[in-house]
């Protein structure tokens, strides 16, 4: 470059520094304040939470707060891996692609299905190899550890891992007609083969045959299936346990769950068989809550429910609905969950449409919001991306997308998309028009104030340029940190547009032409952010 061009490099570069500063200056007496955007719609879910009263050069930041998540569901290959027996490489390979299409769509977590039934996608000393995985019943080893590796490659991205498991589920149906599995077709190595007696019987729904289930009225019974849960948690970095929506399985007509023996040993100081079998999930709920604060206090803890507690008609304090009951079907006391805040977070699986009779999308979600309202508990909400396509209101591409924007009217914290495959699918266009309506940018995971945090110290920028592509190229030193939010300065604006694992990242979208600044601050594993760092220019190119 000639002499001539450096020289005029270095003015710009002076002039772009001395008008930072002097917009710090201003403004450091006086401190922006931090809030809310003044929309007028209660959104929640946008707002600056740094400690630095003067934000990144004296303006105060736009950082959105909401988990943003999907479910990667392994049972029946419903999304990962496509199919049983994958060999490891490609199973390892869709995996990735699996958290690509997360960052894409710029979530900040997976929920992965690692225990769906009775089995283990970790070499577990409480469960057989899924066959789900290996192709096989045998529990033989596939040779490599999955949870490692998806953990790992989750964080490599900056998403948290929440390991999701199916407490109660021992064996699965036959995949096309047939019974279900029997006691001697499981894994040698399965837990229910060696204590029979904990087996429970009982017709699937939605497969031919017959499901094997964890009997939860015998203690010992549920203290293994706790045990065999807390070896992932203690083995592993996970960010989160977390259970859909099975404990007792859904009725079938005409068949009870066939639990006598248990009731007649067990049961005799409750009034009835139906408050005993609450007792037995509540007593698993709270049990893992403890266990999983002693053994590891920032791994959160969440519960994603059937959307109905109890019907307003059965109780004044349920919700203003006309279908199944989770209270009284399934024995899930999901209310008295969040009141005693045995959870961290709770998804509703909100899964029908605004207006539908029986289950209004639109007088649910009040419902739960003021459930979790005076507790800790966060609300964020299951979402029915398979829906779309179906007849009726399924049908209109925006359904999804006028949800989302009740959920924040509503002061809810997230939302999880049900599942990883109809994410990618992205039928109608749903996903993109509530993609670039909702989750435009990255967004940072909502704090929680019940888990230990400790606000990273200010990063500090060593190096701010643009590349050869044009983008923005950023290094830094921090300490302390889990990962680290980059903010962008433009013009009035101080967004974020970044969050990174490691000490450097890459403004890909970095507009040309016009100077900017970036800040950065560490953030803790609980999602706390520290100070800000000093604002690094970069001239116009």
């Amino acid at each position: 470059m000639p002499p001539a061009a450096h020289a005029a490099r270095r003015r710009r570069t002076h002039a772009v520094v001395a008008l930072l500063v002097a917009l710090a200056v201003v403004l450091v007496g006086g401190a922006w304040s931090l809030r809310d955007r003044g929309d007028g719609d209660g959104d929640r879910a946008v707002r600056s939470t740094v400690p630095d009263a003067v934000g990144c050069a004296g303006r105060a930041l736009t950082a959105p707060r909401e988990l943003r998540g999907m479910w990667i569901t392994t049972v029946n290959n419903i999304d990962w891996p496509s199919r049983r027996g994958l060999p490891a490489e490609a199973a390892r390979a869709e995996f990735r692609g699996w958290l690509d299409l997360a960052v894409r769509r710029n979530h900040n977590a997976v929920f992965v299905h690692v225990r769906p039934s009775g089995d283990a996608l970790w070499p577990s000393a409480y469960a057989p190899w899924s066959e789900w995985l290996t192709g096989r019943r045998d529990g033989r080893d596939p040779g490599w550890d999955p949870m490692e590796f998806m953990v790992a490659e989750a964080h490599a991205r900056n998403l948290e891992f929440h390991a999701w498991f199916n407490p109660y589920r021992g064996g699965q149906p036959a995949t096309v007609g047939g019974p279900g599995p029997r006691v001697d077709q499981l894994a040698p190595n399965h837990p229910l083969r060696q204590h029979p007696d904990w087996v429970v019987t009982y017709p699937s729904a939605d497969r031919p045959g017959s499901r094997l289930y964890f009997n939860p009225g015998i203690p010992e019974a549920r203290r293994f299936v706790e045990d065999s849960m807390l070896e992932a948690v203690a083995r592993y970095d996970v960010d989160g346990v977390h259970f859909d929506d099975f404990f007792y399985p859904y009725p079938e007509a005409g068949q009870d769950f066939p639990d006598d023996a248990a009731f007649a040993r067990y049961g005799r100081r409750f009034a009835d068989r139906d408050t005993w079998r609450r007792d037995n999930v509540n007593t698993l709920v709270r049990e893992m809550s403890e266990r999983i604060k002693a053994l590891k206090p920032w791994v959160k803890f969440g519960i994603s429910p059937f959307g109905i507690w109890r019907n307003q008609r059965t109780d004044p304090t349920g919700s203003p609905t006309a279908g199944l009951q989770s209270y009284d079907d399934i024995y899930a006391d999901t209310r008295l969950w969040v009141r005693r805040q045995w959870l961290d977070y709770v998804v509703p699986q909100l899964y029908w449409h605004i207006g539908f009779g029986k289950a209004d999308y639109a007088k649910l979600l009040p419902w739960w919001a003021a459930t979790v309202q005076g507790t800790r508990v966060q609300l964020y909400i299951g979402q029915a991306d398979y829906r779309v396509g179906e007849k009726g209101a399924w049908r209109d591409p925006a359904e999804l997308d006028r949800q989302l924007t009740l959920n924040r009217r509503y002061g809810v914290q997230g939302s999880v998309h049900f599942s990883a495959a109809q994410v990618r699918a992205d039928k109608l266009g749903a996903v993109s028009r509530y993609s670039a309506n909702h989750y435009a940018g990255p967004a940072l995971v909502p704090t929680m104030a019940q888990l230990p945090a400790a606000a990273p110290a200010a990063p500090t920028v060593t190096d701010a340029r643009r590349d050869d592509t044009g983008g923005v190229a950023l290094t830094w030193r921090g300490e302390a940190a889990t990962s680290f939010a980059v903010y962008r300065l433009d013009g009035d604006t101080a967004a974020l547009v970044g969050t990174v694992r490691g000490t450097g990242w890459v403004d890909r979208t970095a507009p040309p032409g016009r100077p900017l600044a970036y800040c950065v601050s560490g953030v803790d594993r609980s999602g706390t952010e520290g100070r800000l760092s000093a604002a690094a220019p970069v001239p116009a190119r």
